[in-house]
This record gives structure tokens, sequence and C-alpha cells, in this order.
């Protein structure tokens, strides 16, 4: 009456003291006798070891013998308050025999281990979880046995468990190892999440778990793709039942829970049987054999409904006529599985070994109210080397075929039993021609792109420093000619401005013009600049003058000071544009009569322009003189200067004049 949780499988499993974690009663006893395959030994781990030692393993103790029976030897006696046991205890044969003694003791939890086979040299028991590792990524080997009721884990696949979960129970929430037989997991540590889901799942329930620092998930075959309930690629007429409920409810409407209803997630009703008896079944015909590895059931999701099915059984068949009920490798019993609690719960149970078959058949064994639930199926395509098997069609159901035929024979000869020959069978030869193919293209399509990428850049890199080397405020390269210094003329705003270059005319085109004329007949381009003011007159003019600086100023010029202001004012270097509304006068003129051969020496330059009011400038040294323009043309001195290379008094050299603007002259000025 002292043997606590126990599971015995053929090749591993795990055993513990009643009642633990919790202090086991007084007075009990419990032997396990363990044997595994002749030829092979057995190795046994603790994970929790707490005996009371208080008479020094007298009455209260744990041995571990040699054999089976009045022939076994001792290996060894244990007691003690949280004894650690490093190592591995080994027996010298097939067989061991395992003794728990408890005598009065007010505390102390008892034991909990776990043994296999000697290769399995990885092994760990039911309480370890990832937190225990440091590895990344590791492999470790699962007792049988390991779904425990003290044990929790939280989280679900493929988002993984939170880290203080079980391993070995995770692993068969998971799939990747079965209860009745332990299995090889291979672990892999992250990052963790902030939230862990829960959901049921070969028999065990995973909890809600708040945020951790890391989480484990498991590699796996891959081989979990649902084959086509739900995405439709079972058809209809693929999917039958052995019945169909079939009802007209208060306003007279006829329902009919078809088989084809039976998709998970499909919306709407399910599928349920007209009779609720464990004769019922709905089945799948696949089309073709296909590697099952799970399935995945609801109830009618309906909540008028309150249907599902809590237990099954599942079978399948190659021919729809001879049916194999699923059992786990060495039971000699049908596997039951659990199905839901509820009517929305998805419930997914897996399949170790999984099944090879192209019929599938469900059959409820106990349910809630009526039988009625949707179904999916995981797996992938199976494919293996031999002979391809023709299968023929299914005949016609008839309602008392429902013989079920169970096989009863040793592992060696179920159908259900996984064979060596069906690992990496999932890859048909075709796939590797895709992917040589792939590994030459995905380089050269990089290589491509990569080449395009860099001559883009290359060319923008370019263009942005030819842009540099013209300025930032340059103009562009065809602006540089000139021309359009030469079109400014022709706007309406530079109209009235002169280029700095002097006019040169004869005496004879002169002579012919109107002083108002003369003006008008002179084109020239327009100034690009705005001329310097004579310096200090600019007082005594109403408007200011208006022409481009000269590039150096004449030494005689600078000598000079024929407007003797005696205010100087400071203006800016280049005077402001005349208005085009405003009044013009003509520019005055400086003239070096030095430098012409026929004019005495002494004589002062000429300036002709028109005064502020009637009132004459002061002059300006004892040769100025201040002339006024006169509408006279006939006197032979003429107030105007006669250009040079005309007859007059003039010399032979041709002289330059400044153009005289368009103004109106006065005739009632008079010399002083």
């Amino acid at each position: 009456d002292g043997c606590g949780h126990t599971v015995l499988g053929p090749e591993s499993g795990t055993l513990a003291s009643i009642n633990y974690p919790q202090t086991s009663p007084n007075s009990t006893v419990c032997e396990w006798e363990i044997r595994v395959k002749p030829g092979q030994r057995v190795q046994l781990k603790f994970g929790d070891f707490d005996i009371d030692d208080s008479d020094s393993c007298h009455s209260s103790y744990l041995r571990v013998h040699n054999g089976i029976g009045p022939t076994r030897t001792e290996i060894g006696k244990y007691c003690g308050f949280g004894f650690q046991m490093d190592g591995l205890i080994t027996s010298k044969s097939n067989e061991v025999t395992v003794q728990f003694m408890s005598g009065t003791h007010t505390s102390g939890r008892g034991f909990l281990a776990a043994y296999s086979t000697t290769d399995k040299s990885d092994l760990i028991t039911c309480l370890d979880n990832a937190s225990h590792f440091s590895e990344p990524e590791f492999n470790k080997y699962c007792p049988a046995g390991c779904v425990i009721p003290f044990a929790d884990i939280s989280g679900t696949i493929p988002h993984g468990y939170r880290d203080s979960s079980s391993l070995c129970m995770a692993g068969v929430h998971a799939g990747v190892v079965s209860n009745t037989l332990g299995g090889q997991i291979n672990v892999v540590i992250s990052k963790g999440i902030p939230y862990y889901e829960g959901s049921l799942a070969n028999n065990v329930t995973s909890k809600v778990g708040p945020l951790s620092t890391s989480l484990f998930t498991f590699k796996t075959s891959g081989c979990y793709g649902t084959l086509g309930m739900e995405s439709g690629v079972i058809p209809d007429s693929q999917i039958t039942a052995s019945s169909i409920l079939e009802w007209s409810d208060q306003t007279g409407q006829v329902n009919i829970w078809k088989p084809e209803n039976a998709r998970l997630k499909r919306v709407g009703p399910p599928w349920a049987a007209f009779i609720s008896d464990d004769h019922q079944w709905l089945q799948i015909d696949l089309n073709k054999e296909k590697r099952i590895t799970g399935i995945i059931t609801t109830g009618s999701t309906l909540a008028e409904y309150y249907y599902y099915v809590s237990a099954y059984r599942i079978l399948y068949s190659d021919d729809a006529q001879k049916w194999t009920v699923y059992r786990e490798p060495g039971m000699d019993k049908d596997k039951i599985f659990q199905g839901n609690t509820e009517l929305y719960q998805e419930v997914r149970n897996n399949f170790i070994p999984p099944i090879i078959a192209r019929f599938f058949r469900i059959n409820p064994l106990k349910w809630h109210q009526k039988i009625a639930m949707k179904v999916e199926l995981l797996g992938c395509q199976f494919s293996i080397g031999r002979a391809p098997k023709i299968t023929m069609p299914p005949p016609p159901q008839n309602k008392n075929d429902d013989f079920i035929h169970s096989v009863k024979t040793s592992l060696q000869t179920d159908k259900t039993t996984f064979t060596p020959e069906i690992k990496n069978t999932t890859v048909t030869p075709s796939v590797t021609k895709d992917v040589a193919l792939a590994a030459v293209l995905v380089p050269v399509l990089v290589m491509v792109f990569t080449t395009l990428i860099l001559i883009l850049v290359c060319a923008w890199h370019w263009r942005n420093r030819k842009k540099k080397s013209e300025g930032t405020y340059d103009l562009p390269y065809w602006d540089r000619a000139g021309w359009w210094k030469g079109m400014k003329q022709f706007l309406p705003t530079k109209s009235a401005e002169h280029e700095e270059t002097p006019v040169r005319y004869s005496s004879s085109e002169i002579s012919h013009l109107r002083p108002r004329e003369v003006p008008t007949m002179l084109q020239t381009e327009s100034a690009e600049y705005a001329q310097p003011l004579v310096g200090g007159i600019v007082g005594t003019l109403h408007q200011r003058s208006t022409f481009k600086p000269e590039e150096g100023k004449e030494a005689s010029y600078a000598d000079l000071d024929p407007y003797n202001s005696p205010i100087q004012e400071v203006y800016h270097a280049y005077a402001e544009p005349l208005p085009i509304t405003g009044p013009e006068y003509a520019t005055p003129i400086i003239m070096d009569m030095s430098s012409h051969p026929s004019t005495p020496l002494g004589v002062p330059s000429i300036s002709t322009f028109k005064a502020a009011g009637n009132q004459a400038p002061p002059l300006v040294g004892t040769y100025n003189k201040l002339l006024s323009r006169t509408d006279s043309t006939s006197s032979a001195q003429a107030l105007y200067d006669t250009p040079k290379g005309q007859p007059g008094p003039a010399a032979a050299n041709e002289l330059v004049y400044q153009v005289p603007q368009s103004v109106a002259h006065s005739t009632g000025n008079k010399d002083e």
C-alpha cells in the first residue's frame, strides 16, 4: 500500500512513493519489479529523495536489488532528508527490484525516480525543467510516465513553453514523446514572452502562464501540417458517417447535420449522429496513403446545442474493408483518446508512432447529450521506397457493416508499429532537383540585383558631384556664353540702361538730327551694373545719374575736383536705378582736353548738364564753365562739343562721348 505514481514501460518508466510530494504515511511498503529486454541493463536516477533517517535507515529506507525474487542481491540501501545522489544506480542484469519502506516518522516527502536501459545515457526525470540546463540547445531522454498530477506546464506549440515547465511533461503535451513509451527530445532555449496560453493536448492540460525570462521549444520532423478538412482539399464526397442527424425546428425548417459539416473552424453546425451509441463513426478518405500524426477535435461550437465527444477510438484501413484499432506499441489494449470537455475548445491528440493509411475513422465512446464534432487531421505526404499498391474504391456501406477488426497480435505484427524504414521518407526525389536548381538561381539573382543597385548609386553620386562642381548658385553651363547678356536689352525694365562701352558716332550723323532724336538713334546693350555717381554734385541734382563704374580711375580724374562741394557725403558704390516715371537728365560728360593736341594747355574740361532750377552751380577753378544747352544749331561754336573726325574747329582725331540721356532741354537758360 506504499506505491505512488507508477508507469513501467518496456524501456523506461517512472515510480514514486505514495502521496508524493506530500509526507508519506507511516507503516507502508511498496515493491517494484522492473524488467527490460534480455541482454540490456537497467539504470536508475532519482529526481527527489527525502526519507526520514532518524533511526539510521532501520525503519524508513529505499533498497535496490539486482534481480527479482529470492535470488536477488542488494545494490544499496538509502535514506536521508534531501539526499543528493550523484550519478546513476546501474544493475548487473535486465531485472531490478526497488523496495520502499516507510516506518514511523513525522516528515519526509518520500522519493521520485526514473529508470531506462543503459543505452539512454542522457536520461532525465519528470521533475527536470529548462532552468536546470545552461546550454541553448540540448538532447535529453524522457522516461515514460511523466504525465504526473503534481507537475505544471505553461504554454503550447508553436509559441513555446515557460522555462519553469517540466521538460518531459511539455514534450508529451507537444506530441514529441509518448507518455507510455518515453522518448528523445531536442530542446531549444530562447527569449521568454509576456504571456503563455493554455490548452489541452494528449491528456495534458497546459495552464496560462505569466512573463518569464526564457522559454523552450522542441525540434520535430515537421510532419504536423493540416491534411485538408478545414481548407476543403478533402471534398465532401470523401467524408462519410454511420448516421446523420436530421430534424425540424419550431419554424418547420429542416436541419441536416451532414458529415461534410465536420470541418474544423467551419462556421455552422457540426456533424452529428442520429443515434448516440458506441457504434457510430465518422470516416475520412484521404484518397491515398498519408502519414497521419495527429487529430484536433471540437464540439458543436453552437451555444444552443451543448454537444461534444469526450472520448473516442481511432481506426484506420487501406481498403475500407479491414479496420485496425490504434494501439501504442507494446500495449495489448486499444488506445482511448481524451476528447473535449466543452463544445468550443480545440483538443489535440498525437499518434506516436504515426498512422500510415488512406482511410481514417473516428469511433466515439463517450459524449455529452449527443454525438457531435468537428475535426482536422495533422500529418504529411507519405512516400516510401516500395512498390505501389493498387487501392480499390470503397464499396457502399451497409448499416449493419459496423464490424471492427481489432488487432491482438504482438508488436512485430501490428500494422501500427513504427518501422525504421519510414524515417526520412517525406521528401520525394523531385524536391532534390528543385533544391539544386534553387541553389544556382538564388546566388545569380542576388548578384544581378546587387550590380544594378551599385550602378544606380554610382550614377547618382556622379550627378551630385557634377552639380557641386558647377557651384550651388552658378548658372548652368549653357548660360555662361553671354547670350543672356544680349537678351536683357529686350526686357522692358532694362531698356533705359546702357552698356559701359561708349558709343562712337560721327558729327555728320549728329548734324542731321535734332538733339531730342539723338538718344533714340543710339541703341546699345543694356548695362549690367548701375553707373557710379559723379562725386560731390549729387546734392545739386534732382535725380541721381546711373552708369557702370570704370575698371580703374584715370589719373586726371583722380587729381581734379571740378565740383568742390563743401559737404562730402558718402553714397553707395552704385547709384540707385532711375525710376521709370521720373524725369531724366543728361549724364554729365567729363572730358580731359589736355589729351587733344589742338586744345591749348589749361583749357578745362567742359560738362553739360541741366542745373536745378535757374540757379547755376558754383564754379570750380579759374577755367571751369557751366554751359546750358540751346536749341540753336547754326552757331559755328556750338555749345555741344563736336566729335572728332568731322569738319569743325575740333582736332582731326575722333572724340569719344558718353551718350546723353533723353531729357527735355530748356531754352530759357543762358551762359553765365
